[in-house]
């Protein structure tokens, strides 16, 4: 086996064929432009092959734990990946807003927007098609080929990693455990704690009495959150209205797992919750810097595809994020010093075991 032939570089290396050199008048920047897309969309290719890992291994009726590792080791190439993405920018932008001027107009109406396997990444994480932002008052699938529309909505009718995600947490075992109730403890627990917030507001020198009515208002709202979220009926209500986009089970197990860390068995379920936390934000951070680079670019001009360009990509930065639930979790933590503490058999079932015979 040769090294060229094994990477076909003969194919890959011949596929870069400026518009500007077509016409005699070659424009030296274009080259990395096109280099730098491509590289995008073979990265994107390797995303959507660790995704495709993940929701094999997590999709399932039943997930076995020693594929943890595997998910999480998918998950943490594919946040290495976004932030080469991240970085690559920072090689775009050594091109300026002149020299992309003098290849600009022949890429009309060619856009980024037209980039399917981007659309299939967000559909694969759970970025549903009403939670878009529309492209210049327009579904943004109908910049992409008849086939392509068709791939996207082929995506849309599979299970996504947020679905996927939610129904693992959703089978979570140990949030009731015999006399032991998490949602019941927790309760109790977060109420002391908030009580105690509320008392030192009441009782600072510093706070205006209208400051003090703020900040106890904030207390009860998230106290109201609170009773949402551990309350079915409330829940499904907030649920229906697109406030929640898990289950209330599902993300009590999140809570849980938050919570209790420290333990053994839910370490590995604690870094998974993170990572895919990782990815929402890593994700955020690319829409904003794609969207910087396009002001810096061609400022208020129309972009190429015909959109308004820097706006829509940074009203998505701002709207598609697919595992916001996760992150509001935040509102609901406890130090770990006012965790209720867990029944010893509980306690058992979340640590390893070893039996060790001495000679």
């Amino acid at each position: 086996m040769h090294y060229g032939e094994y990477l076909q570089l003969e194919k890959l290396l011949d596929c870069q064929d400026p518009e500007s050199t077509k016409l005699g008048r070659t424009a030296h920047d274009e080259h990395l432009f096109i280099v730098i897309h491509q590289s995008y969309e073979l990265w994107f290719k390797q995303v959507l092959y660790e995704l495709t890992l993940v929701q094999e291994l997590l999709g399932g009726e039943a997930f076995d734990e020693r594929d943890g590792g595997k998910v999480a080791q998918a998950l943490e190439r594919v946040l290495v990946i976004m932030r080469v993405l991240i970085q690559q920018v920072d090689i775009l932008e050594t091109m300026t807003p002149m020299d992309f001027l003098e290849f600009r107009d022949l890429l009309f109406p060619a856009s980024g927007f037209q980039s399917l396997q981007f659309r299939l990444v967000e559909t694969g994480l759970g970025l549903r098609k009403d939670e878009r932002v529309q492209l210049d008052q327009q579904d943004v699938h109908l910049r992409l080929k008849p086939h392509e529309q068709e791939s996207l909505r082929a995506a849309y009718a599979k299970p996504s990693l947020r679905q996927s995600l939610d129904a693992w947490l959703s089978r979570t075992p140990f949030l009731d455990h015999g006399d032991f109730k998490f949602r019941d403890a927790y309760l109790e627990a977060l109420g002391d704690m908030l009580e105690k917030e509320a008392e030192i507001i009441r009782t600072q020198p510093q706070l205006s009495e209208a400051d003090k009515v703020t900040q106890l208002a904030s207390l009860k709202n998230a106290h109201n959150m609170l009773d949402a979220l551990l309350d079915d009926e409330a829940y499904d209500k907030l649920k229906d209205e697109g406030a929640w986009t898990f289950s209330r089970r599902g993300l009590e197990a999140a809570l849980f797992i938050n919570l209790y860390r420290d333990e053994p068995a839910l370490q590995v379920p604690f870094k998974i919750l993170s990572q895919v936390m990782d990815l929402d934000e890593s994700m955020t951070n690319w829409r904003s810097r794609h969207a910087l680079m396009a002001q810096r670019m061609i400022g208020q001009k129309v972009g190429t595809g015909g959109s308004s360009g820097h706006g829509y990509l940074h009203a998505a930065a701002q709207k598609h994020k697919v595992f916001g639930d996760l992150f509001a979790l935040a509102t609901f933590m406890l130090p770990r010093s006012a965790l209720p503490a867990l029944p010893k058999s509980l306690h058992e079932m979340l640590h390893y075991h070893y039996v060790s015979k001495m000679g």
